[in-house]
């Protein structure tokens, strides 16, 4: 059994963190999160039915938490989204600041999308993952994520343009 999980660490830890970091957009959080799922997996290993990929059973457990610590954020009243740059993602501190605004709009503009849209957009631009894995994962068709994705894209675009 202990051969087993580590080899499903081996094979699935870099997808599930993969997956955690287009969620949460946070390398350290991602990081945290992937542990508890892995941790929480060992555990309930026996309720792991077979009837979907583990991929996609181990990326349901790190949303649950990821919705977890969201809801724990809002009770406390923290904002969810990155208050700025990493350290050295640009030389010029005005256009750092420029570029650190945009940002800021373009994820506030993705908060407020519907939660299902939302999570489409940060696992395709973020996760870089196929409409096929995305529907996967969110239990819909590939079709079905496609036209989502392009919904939302065309939303934020229309509210990026209205923010100016």
């Amino acid at each position: 059994m202990q051969a087993d999980m580590d080899r499903i660490y081996r094979e699935q830890a870099v997808p599930v963190y993969r997956y955690l970091l287009a969620l949460t957009g946070d390398a350290q959080q991602a990081e945290e999160l992937t542990q508890q799922v892995f941790y929480e997996a060992v555990r309930g290993i026996h309720r792991y039915d077979g009837s979907c990929k583990l991929y996609v059973w181990l990326c349901q457990i790190g949303k649950r938490r990821w919705y977890d610590l969201l809801r724990q954020k809002s009770r406390r009243g923290e904002e969810p989204l990155p208050e700025e740059l990493p350290a050295g993602a640009c030389g010029d501190p005005a256009a750092c600041a420029e570029t650190q605004e945009g940002i800021q709009r373009l994820y506030r503009c993705i908060h407020a999308l519907p939660p299902d849209s939302r999570e489409v957009v940060l696992l395709r631009a973020l996760g870089g993952l196929s409409f096929r894995q995305i529907g996967e994962i969110v239990g819909q068709s590939e079709n079905a994520v496609r036209v989502r994705f392009y919904r939302a894209k065309k939303t934020l675009a229309e509210r990026l343009e209205k923010d100016g």
